[in-house]
This record gives structure tokens, sequence and C-alpha cells, in this order.
């Protein structure tokens, strides 16, 4: 009886587990972070009429951002190999990415030479993110 109380108080990460609820959730919440900064940044084009350069430097800062925080709190959450943490949730960001990018364009040759660097910016940014957890 005592250890049924015991273990109703841990989490998923208590007992070895995949929290995947929590993580779908830290996901989501980085993609709908990520919509804000780009319609900030749609915002900033239209008013000041920025160029190309600028425009794609900032899409590298959200990516980098959106993923630096889903992975600080997935650090913060599961407490051990926060690095590991982090750098699931960068690549499950850019699993997601490139699969939306597939859908809408349907064609493979659009993901081109910025496929592996933008792997790299979104595991790295997430590892970051759970590392300094």
């Amino acid at each position: 009886m005592q250890r049924d109380i015991r273990m109703r108080g841990r989490n998923a990460a208590d007992e070895g587990g995949i929290p995947l609820f929590f993580l779908m959730k830290n996901l989501l919440f980085s993609y709908i972070l990520t919509a804000g900064m780009l319609l900030l940044l749609a915002f900033f084009l239209y008013k000041f009429e920025l160029t190309e350069k600028p425009v794609s430097i900032a899409i590298i800062v959200i990516y980098i951002a959106a993923t630096f925080f889903a992975g600080f709190v997935s650090g913060k959450k599961l407490g051990s190999r926060k690095f590991l943490w982090g750098l699931i949730m960068g690549a499950a960001y850019f699993v997601v990415l490139a699969l939306v990018s597939l859908a809408v364009n349907q064609n493979p040759d659009t993901l081109g030479q910025s496929f592996f660097t933008t792997f790299a910016l979104c595991a790295g940014g997430g590892m970051l993110g759970g590392m300094l957890s």
C-alpha cells in the first residue's frame, strides 16, 4: 500500500519511461512560438521592406530560438541527460518542419542544400537549450 502511494507522485521520467505527452506538448508550444515570431518577422518585412539577407538570418534565429526553448524546458522538466532530451526535441522539431515542407511543396528537391544545415541548427539549438537548463 505504501509503495503504491509513493508511485503515484512520480512521473514517467522518474520511472525510466519516456514522457511522450510532455514532449509533444513542448514541441507544439515551440511551434506556436515559431508562428508568433514568424508573424512578427512578417510585420517587420511589411513595415520596413527588408531585403532577403536579414529575413534569412531572422528565420535561422527563429529556428534556433524555438528549439533552444524546447530543449531548455525539456531539460528542466526531465532532469537527467538534459543534452539528449534537448537534442531529441531539436531533431523532432526538424522532422516536423521537413514533413510539412514536403507536404506543402510535394517535391523532395525543395529541401535542397539547406537540409543538413537546418537539421544541425535545430538539433544544436535544442541540445544547447538542454545543456543550459
